[in-house]
């Protein structure tokens, strides 16, 4: 099959007048509708596994803590491996990363199976086998979100992102439905073979796959200081910052409908592993629905009050599950919470991506699926420790107040519109005038950029310099300050610091658009006949 398989080559967005977008357009582009519907069928296979998992688990033990920690089990490596998923990501070649990632889930499902198969599963085979395949979801998972953007025009990007969501969701309606019917028929050994076998579509596509090669003068970053990078990043960023203090929030109370579901419907509800299946399929459903609905919807509704919109009727959703007995109700109840959950998702991953440039998108991303999981199955542990003490209902009922609670809470953390960011490469620093031996990895290295400001100006002046401090920390420098000359008072000097002179070499290819125009503003005060001066100096070591 790989013989006569032609490569797929990354495809441009082109220039011109975009197409009339609508929730499905991303798909015309063969690249990603490929991607996309292997990532369908390799979803499918990892929903089967979940209700294998989760089932299996109920019938190994009668402890509604241990079957809450399926889900941490399976969350929890993306705690510990997110920043360094996210800087490989952002440093090696994405294609190969995929490919090892994808055989590495593939072994570990087919272990799952065999165990199983044998009889030999104990609840903490089963916990560590979750988690070391939640290992390859960890490191694979960033790498994921940071090429979609490089695969769709950017007027396709929400309705891509939102088709990411509508993948995993398709797979939610389909995958547990089927699962549940192969381990009433067979059992959780079937769902854990057949997943090993899904991540072979994956695999092909991949392997198909011939990205456009990212290229750099500089040599690659080692891994932590691009962790330190992203990090660094992060905490200069107020958007991103806001779009993790929602996530946070809205998973953490949202984690008790996913966690109490399994244990619910056999315990509470008295329900098969296939009405399981279905109620699970209801959340996907729903999501699917809210998917197609989003882009007509976010042309009327803002974002925030989409958001706003969204976690209530996800909140109504876990108080259905607290205490609706009838079937049918229930799955209605859960359609609409799968509607509420892609709708806030989609939100969030939006805000995330158009607030982020490419150089650091999968540390950015990595660190947001690190607040989603992290707080996915430190929620998960939560809900299961309540459950085990007051009741699953009860617990489902303060997950629901916890929600509708966290909205005025976080109502000041705004997220970024529908407002484009100007975030591609600007390119416009000058190369540095080198005439002494120097490597990248030599350093210290200190800038000054040297202004003459009218003192009747100063004080706006000042306002724009804190954009640019805010800039400067974000895209490398770890320290930075604006000095005014004492015996010169139009006379303003600009420094930064940064680890090493490499570092300063990468910042002139991180500088964006948007970031040239914040610059523009700042050197519009200066009143000199030449342009601010700039000066380099690297850190010399002295004689032993």
């Amino acid at each position: 099959m790989a013989k006569s398989a032609k490569k797929i080559k990354t495809r441009a967005p082109e220039d011109g007048p975009p197409p009339l977008t609508s929730a499905w357009s991303p798909l015309r582009l063969s690249l990603f509708r490929a991607l996309w519907i292997a990532s369908v069928v390799s979803n499918i296979g990892s929903w089967m596994q979940d209700v294998g998992e989760s089932w299996l688990m109920t019938s190994l033990t009668l402890s509604p803590l241990l079957v809450a920690l399926v889900e941490t089990a399976g969350s929890l490596p993306v705690v510990l491996a997110a920043l360094p998923a996210g800087a490989l990501a952002d440093i090696v070649d994405r294609r190969r990363l995929l490919l090892f990632m994808q055989a590495w889930m593939g072994m570990v499902a087919a272990a799952m199976g065999a165990v199983a198969l044998m009889g030999l599963m104990t609840p903490g085979r089963l916990l560590s086998l979750t988690f070391l395949l939640g290992i390859g979801s960890a490191v694979s998972n960033p790498a994921w979100q940071a090429i979609v953007p490089e695969l769709v025009p950017a007027e396709d990007l929400p309705a891509a992102l939102s088709l990411s969501g509508v993948s995993i969701n398709i797979a939610r309606a389909i995958g547990p439905a089927v699962g549940g019917l192969i381990v009433a028929a067979s059992g959780a050994w079937a769902v854990f073979l057949l997943n090993a076998g899904s991540f072979l579509a994956i695999f092909v596509v991949v392997y198909r796959w011939q990205p456009a090669p990212r290229s750099s003068k500089l040599p690659p970053e080692e891994i932590i200081s691009a962790m330190r990078a992203g990090t660094r990043y992060l905490r200069h960023s107020p958007q991103l910052q806001t779009v993790m203090v929602r996530c946070g929030a809205f998973i953490i109370c949202a984690s008790a409908l996913w966690a109490m579901l399994p244990q619910q419907a056999r315990r509470g509800l008295g329900l098969s592993s296939f009405a399981y299946g279905v109620l699970l399929g209801c959340l996907g459903f729903g999501a699917i629905a809210g998917a197609w609905l989003l882009p007509r919807i976010r042309d009327r509704i803002a974002m925030n009050k989409l958001v706003a919109a969204g976690i209530s009727l996800f909140a109504v959703a876990t108080i259905a599950l607290a205490y609706v007995h009838s079937f049918a109700l229930l799955a209605i109840a859960l359609v609409i919470g799968g509607i509420a959950w892609i709708s806030v998702l989609s939100a969030l991953n939006i805000s995330a991506q158009t607030a982020t440039p490419s150089w650091v998108r999968a540390r950015v991303m990595a660190i947001y699926l690190l607040v989603f999981t992290g707080g996915l199955a430190a929620g998960s542990a939560l809900w299961g420790f309540i459950a085990a003490r007051a009741g699953i209902s009860n617990a489902l009922m303060l997950s629901a107040v916890g929600l509708v609670v966290g909205l005025p809470v976080t109502w000041r953390y705004r997220l970024v519109g529908k407002k484009s960011l100007s975030l591609a490469p600007s390119l416009h620093w000058p190369e540095p005038v080198v005439v002494i031996d120097t490597n990248a990895d030599e350093g210290p290295a200190i800038t000054s950029i040297e202004y003459k400001i009218d003192p009747k100006t100063a004080e706006k002046f000042l306002q724009a310099m804190k954009e640019m401090k805010r800039i400067r920390l974000r895209d490398g420098a770890i320290r930075w300050n604006l000095l005014r000359d004492s015996a010169d008072p139009q006379r303003y000097v600009e420094v930064f610091v940064t680890e090493s002179w490499g570092e300063h070499l990468r910042q002139h290819e991180r500088i964006t658009a948007e970031d040239r125009k914040a610059e523009e503003r700042a050197q519009a005060f200066h009143v000199g006949a030449r342009p601010p001066r700039i000066t380099h100096l690297i850190a010399e070591e002295l004689p032993k």
